[in-house]
């Protein structure tokens, strides 16, 4: 199955159409055992997911195949190597688990900066001694990737992708991510739930782009699709990208994912697409 968990929730309050709050922990074990029957062998999650790796390891995820992702260097650590293998052994205890799949740098900025080639050799090390199978990182702009594809040798990149944000596609960059053998994976498909809105609550906070939504809602409703068929069936049917993580606050909103997963797809107007950070960037969302 191309869908990777996401499990943000389970460890934060997270998501601009999320109204439950932090998942508890009952709940995400039984998305984590929905998730297993469906077929779904990827979990995403992160050092700075609040105690989302604490709460996987005593749900039980030893049988998955676990990527996370190192918090940004801090600056006073010397000894890079010294520091990311206690970070990662940290989480491998809080996950309960041998080894991961896949360790990436959450922040890009830490391998294109004056550290990275100290970083990338702290990865490559724990790679070297079994502790991940492969080394990456996580970007937010396709951009951030020029620098790093051209130093070091990364296995797997995630990055937003969505009917809004493109980008990874149409820079140019996915192709030669799938040329270099990368494996990618995708995250935002939902644009943190803001696709999912009625177009009434989308222009509640971001009237700017009021025609857009227009023309998303108008999309959907030619092709027959709902909000969540639309924007899922739109990440899954990139070619090159082998996960799309997605993250859900109850067992029912997956239950819905996957129901949704396994609809026709139309191809999504290029005009329901943008280019501006303040949109494609959740960091640059004023808080309401």
């Amino acid at each position: 199955m191309k869908l990777a968990l996401g499990t943000v929730q389970f460890g934060l309050n997270y998501g601009v159409a999320n109204t439950h709050g932090q998942t508890p922990l009952p709940e995400a074990a039984a998305i984590v055992d929905e998730a297993r029957r469906a077929g779904i062998d990827t979990l995403d999650t992160a050092i700075g997911y609040g105690n989302s790796e604490q709460r996987l390891g005593e749900i039980g995820v030893e049988d998955l195949k676990i990527v996370s992702k190192l918090p940004a260097v801090p600056d006073s650590v010397s000894d890079i190597e010294a520091w990311a293998e206690e970070s990662v052994r940290a989480s491998l205890v809080r996950l309960r688990v041998e080894r991961l799949y896949g360790l990436m740098m959450h922040r890009s900025s830490d391998l294109a900066g004056s550290k990275g080639r100290a970083v990338f050799a702290a990865l490559e090390k724990l790679k070297s001694k079994g502790v991940t199978e492969k080394v990456g990182v996580s970007i937010y702009d396709p951009a951030e990737l020029d620098t790093i594809i051209s130093n070091y040798p990364v296995d797997i990149v995630q990055a937003p992708y969505n009917v809004v944000d493109r980008r990874i596609v149409t820079s140019g960059r996915l192709d030669l991510l799938v040329q270099r053998k990368v494996e990618v994976h995708s995250r935002s498909a939902f644009l943190q739930g803001l696709l999912l809105m009625s177009k009434n609550e989308q222009a509640v906070r971001f009237a700017e782009w009021t025609s857009l939504w227009a023309l998303w809602h108008e999309w959907l409703s030619e092709s027959g699709l709902s909000p969540l068929q639309g924007a899922l069936g739109f990440a899954g049917s990139q070619p090159g990208i082998e996960r799309v993580v997605v993250g859900v606050d109850v067992v029912g909103q997956l239950s819905e994912i996957l129901e949704a997963a396994n609809s026709s797809m139309h191809s999504v107007p290029e005009i329901i697409a943008s280019n501006d950070q303040r949109l494609i960037n959740p960091s640059n969302w004023k808080q309401p």
